[in-house]
């Protein structure tokens, strides 16, 4: 485990002294029993022991993500603002930077597509476009010389 100091600023632009706390990934696998569990959310480190009893899901889903990085099962159930919004409660820390890895489970589909410059995003429309152009004068000439 490790600490950082940073500053912020409160809504009346006074300075404000934070802490973070960062965690390596290995400290957190620790921590997979329901005596103490912890899951990793988006690089945010989440004691959410206290809370096994109250999942709607049961407590087995999280037992199963348990000391793990559960980004990816937490987007795909599409969990609703309140219990995002409820995840703050059990925040305790980061995942120490150099531990941290590309999310590649983005949402935005225009920051996780590999193939954004691909000719199929221009080429297509333009031979399409093409095409129309053909058939449409082909079947106005020969719809005039009839």
């Amino acid at each position: 485990m490790a600490t950082a100091e940073g500053s912020g600023s409160d809504e009346q632009g006074q300075g404000v002294e934070t802490s973070v706390t960062y965690y390596r990934l290995e400290e957190v696998a620790k921590r997979n029993s329901s005596e103490d569990l912890w899951l990793v959310i988006h690089g945010r480190v989440y004691d959410i022991t206290r809370f096994l009893n109250e999942h709607p899901g049961g407590e087995e889903v999280l037992q199963e993500q348990a000391g793990a990085d559960a980004s990816e099962s937490f987007e795909d159930v599409g969990h609703s603002t309140d219990a995002r919004e409820m995840l703050k409660q059990y925040y305790i820390g980061d995942v120490h930077p150099s531990d941290l890895k590309p999310e590649s489970g983005s949402k935005d589909p225009s920051t996780n597509d590999p193939c954004k410059s691909c000719w199929a995003y221009w080429i297509f429309p333009i031979v399409g476009a093409i095409l129309l152009g053909f058939l449409y004068r082909y079947y106005t000439s020969e719809s005039k010389s009839s």
